[in-house]
């Protein structure tokens, strides 16, 4: 089963199309390390939440849209050598520059329970 990894982020909307074209780019390099799919989705429909929500979990401010990603590998040790790239390959380091505050995002590795 393939290996997934998740992403969230609250991205002002004023940087939407940085943050869309900072993604395409980095798509080209996740890519050329394995990935087999990548999805860059922007708010449409989150609401704010009472006791958990997206909007709370990136700590959305005014003026600001969370966005949900994910990147498909084909396995755990891919997804690894792609993260260890970063450390080694400067094309990396040009994309360091984040349309968004980087502290509040939240992200992780999951592996796959069942596929539809």
């Amino acid at each position: 089963m393939s290996y997934v990894s998740g992403f969230m982020a609250a991205v002002p909307i004023e940087n939407k199309e940085a943050y869309r074209v900072s993604a395409e780019k980095s798509w080209q390099l996740f890519k050329e390390y394995g990935a087999t799919g990548f999805r860059e989705c922007w708010e449409a429909d989150v609401p704010d939440g009472e006791v958990t929500s997206f909007p709370m979990a990136v700590k959305r401010q005014e003026g600001e849209a969370v966005v949900f990603s994910w990147i498909l590998w084909p396995d755990k040790a891919t997804c690894d050598a792609c993260w260890a790239s970063m450390e080694t390959d400067p094309r990396w380091r040009e994309m360091m520059e984040m349309p968004f505050d980087g502290k509040r995002m939240i992200f992780g590795g999951f592996e796959t329970l069942f596929e539809g």
